[in-house]
């Protein structure tokens, strides 16, 4: 994978968009809009890509983080402004299947609080 920085601007922004539109069409459906239930946190986590690489460095200059864990990170990828963990998750679900039709090894992961 090769990707300029303005790429990943790009797919990190698409990413977000349709993590924000699956977290919100799950509020409203799953939850009537009301914030309610398990409350929690929901990320997104890319592996494969060193922080040394061109890619590496890239990724780092286009505004991802990198988690202690070692993979590059995106925390609450929906910018959903709720605390129920169910529609954080369907956010980050969503967002890692768009960085995985980019070629990327992503995975979503959540935790209750």
């Amino acid at each position: 994978m090769n990707y300029t920085v303005t790429e990943l601007q790009n797919i990190l922004n698409e990413a977000q968009a349709v993590a924000h539109d699956a977290a919100a069409k799950f509020f409203q459906e799953k939850l009537g809009g009301v914030d309610r239930w398990a409350c929690g946190f929901a990320w997104v986590n890319i592996w494969g890509v060193k922080g040394n690489t061109k890619l590496g460095r890239a990724m780092k200059a286009a505004g991802f983080k990198k988690s202690y864990d070692g993979a590059w990170q995106i925390w609450n990828p929906s910018g959903l402004h709720c605390q129920n963990v169910d529609a954080k998750e369907a956010g980050a679900y969503a967002a890692a299947e768009v960085f995985k039709k980019y070629g990327f090894t992503a995975y979503a992961g959540s935790r209750l609080d």
